[in-house]
């Protein structure tokens, strides 16, 4: 065999070997690339929830879960308005400067529409579920209560805009607003802002 015939041989295997390594690399690795890519589990986490408030009461909530989180919807009356704008209460954050939410629900009512409130029902300070305790002044909250939410486990106490009282709580900020957006009068998104834009 010639010394060129030998060469061009030697250059074909060194080819046909790199090409099959690297094709057999490439076949290795797709599974592990691909279980990279969150599941259709988690991405349906992720995804927005829509909320048929068609139905809802006023004075009623509904609460649905968003990534994983627990979201209340409050359908407040025109009497739990009045008496939200009406507190005396000293609040930690009155202002929602320290809190969590967008823009457009930083208002007295943190919400885009007055009557509804949407926010994630755990507790700023460790976590815990507040319970909805709308009546007003019972013996156990006392005679400034005009309803609101109320932690058991360390006692926080959120009005009806859900912004943490000034009055011992241990939460530090109010509840947190999560984006939002209305569709018509029926529907809202949980997790779109204004925009349609997924947050």
């Amino acid at each position: 065999m010639s010394e060129e015939a030998s060469a061009s041989r030697r250059h074909f295997l060194t080819v046909a070997t790199t090409v099959t390594g690297v094709v057999g690399l490439a076949l290795t690795a797709a599974p592990f690339i691909a279980s990279f890519r969150p599941s259709t589990r988690a991405r349906a986490l992720g995804a927005p929830v829509t909320v048929d408030i068609s139905k809802l009461d006023a004075g009623s909530m509904v609460r649905v879960v968003w990534r994983g989180q627990p979201v209340w919807v409050l359908h407040r009356s025109e009497d739990m308005l009045q008496r939200l704008a009406g507190q005396k209460s000293p609040l930690k954050d009155p202002d929602s400067a320290k809190s969590i939410q967008p823009e457009y629900a930083r208002n007295a009512t943190r919400s885009l529409r007055p009557e509804y409130l949407v926010v994630i029902g755990n507790c700023t300070h460790l976590g815990c579920a507040p319970l909805e305790r709308f009546e007003v002044a019972p013996a156990d909250l006392g005679p400034d209560w005009v309803g609101g939410f109320f932690c058991p486990c360390h006692g926080s106490k959120f009005d009806l805009a859900a912004r943490v009282k000034d009055d011992g709580s241990p939460a530090p900020t109010n509840l947190t607003v999560p984006p939002h957006r209305f569709v018509g009068n029926d529907l809202i998104i949980v997790g779109e802002d204004t925009t349609g834009a997924s947050a």
